[in-house]
């Protein structure tokens, strides 16, 4: 699930906050790195678990409905959909997810509020209304109500990521991309695979745990070497008035760039101008765009480059 868009991200972070440290230790950093990444992979499990938080809180609402002094026939006999829907029961009954909430305990009780106010505004959708009407719905039907409500009512809710980002700072820059995957796992969920339904794992495969801490310690260890590249190409500016963060960027793309052989140099270029345009100035994209494109075409003509 940590993808290398993750991965760059959270890298670049942290060789900026290297250099504001004081007390530089690489075996802090990577444990700082691993961390971090690991938050990220506690988002996954957190955001699954507010589809669980939701139908419990459909569940008390209609059980508090039920044991009212003067209960109305809808409240004795409600809508049964949501409360019995098939997909969500089967994510409770996960393995992997009840295995990762008993490994690493985490809750929505301190966000009651919100998760009120959010099934408010599921219940009282069209979405829902379509849902509740259906004479006896499918497994399919189940899994894609959670679908759209999760694609409408959660992915890029704004007071969901105010929440979030006070939950954990590390989640501050994962949220959108995390929300992607929820979403991709709903999509995938099957009833013939019952509690042994796969869920994301946190590494595709050891290759790109092993690429994270490669391109935190190329980054870090060869710097002299990518910043006399920069600076090469930077004779129009003055290099101490460069933005630091766009030096970093160009720091860390250019670890990656003579590193990996195996990722073309335009997948990275494009990866760290997209995250210049997010994580420096307005201008940043085009700046770095046009160093690092000089220092690989020379790079290329001196044979220190192979790959395309």
């Amino acid at each position: 699930m940590i993808n290398r868009n993750l991965i760059r991200i959270r890298v670049v972070q942290l060789v900026y906050a290297w250099y504001q440290n004081t007390n530089r230790d690489l075996r802090n950093a990577e444990k700082e790195l691993l961390f971090g990444l690991q938050k990220s992979y506690d988002l996954y499990y957190f955001l699954l678990l507010l589809m669980v938080e939701l139908t419990d809180s459909y569940q008390n609402r209609m059980e508090v409905k039920r044991n009212k002094f003067l209960p109305t026939e809808e409240d004795l006999h409600p809508n049964m959909h949501l409360a019995d829907n098939r997909f969500v029961a089967q994510l409770r009954e996960n393995r992997l997810f009840r295995r990762q909430l008993e490994e690493r305990p985490m809750s929505w009780r301190a966000n009651e509020v919100f998760v009120k106010n959010l099934l408010d505004e599921i219940l009282s959708s069209d979405t829902y209304k379509e849902y509740s009407e259906m004479a006896s719905p499918s497994y399919e039907d189940d899994r894609e109500f959670w679908r759209k409500t999760f694609k409408r009512f959660i992915y890029l809710n704004g007071e969901l990521d105010d929440i979030l980002e006070d939950e954990c700072i590390y989640w501050n820059n994962d949220v959108e991309i995390v929300q992607t995957f929820v979403m991709k796992t709903i999509k995938r969920f099957s009833p013939e695979n019952g509690d042994s339904q796969p869920l994301l794992p946190m590494f595709k495969d050891n290759g790109d745990r092993e690429y994270a801490l490669k391109l935190l310690h190329n980054s870090i260890l060869d710097e002299k070497t990518y910043r006399e590249l920069i600076g090469k190409h930077t004779e129009k500016w003055d290099f101490d008035r460069i933005a630091f963060m766009d030096l970093i960027i160009m720091q860390v793309a250019l670890a990656e760039i003579f590193t990996f052989e195996s990722i073309p140099t335009s997948v990275s270029l494009n990866e760290y101008i997209e995250i210049a345009k997010s994580y420096s100035t307005v201008r940043s994209g085009t700046f770095i765009n046009g160093i690092l494109d000089a220092v690989v075409q020379e790079a290329r003509k001196e044979k220190r480059i192979f790959k395309s």
